[in-house]
């Protein structure tokens, strides 16, 4: 099993944080790739730029997944992989990871109206 000094960050720069989100940007050149990182929260994709991108996992699985920019996917927490740009174009996205609800519950709701 990985050890967590052997993950790096889920992109490449943290945007915002709070009690509620983290917004991260991911931008990989052509033949550039992310940290091996481990998803422990869902999250959100927005893609900015690139035409696909690769996830390999530390079993030597590689996937490739087509992107267009505008497109917003849906994760469920739990995957690890090391992202890598093997397009001939520039890949960003936003990454927002979703913060657990529990943990959220100290938060003040808004009133209802």
């Amino acid at each position: 099993m990985l050890e967590a000094a052997e993950l790096g960050n889920v992109a490449t720069q943290l945007l915002f944080e709070n009690e509620r989100v983290k917004v991260w940007e991911m931008q990989l050149e052509p033949g550039e790739s992310s940290d091996l990182h481990r998803h422990t929260l869902d999250y959100l994709l927005y893609i900015l730029e690139g035409t696909s991108i690769d996830a390999d996992r530390p079993d030597g699985e590689s996937l490739r997944f087509p992107v267009e920019p505008g497109h917003l996917f849906f994760v469920p927490r739990g995957g690890t992989e090391r992202a890598v740009n093997r397009s001939g174009t520039r890949f960003r996205e936003l990454l927002v990871e979703l913060k657990d609800a529990q943990a959220c519950a100290s938060s003040p709701s808004p009133a209802a109206g």
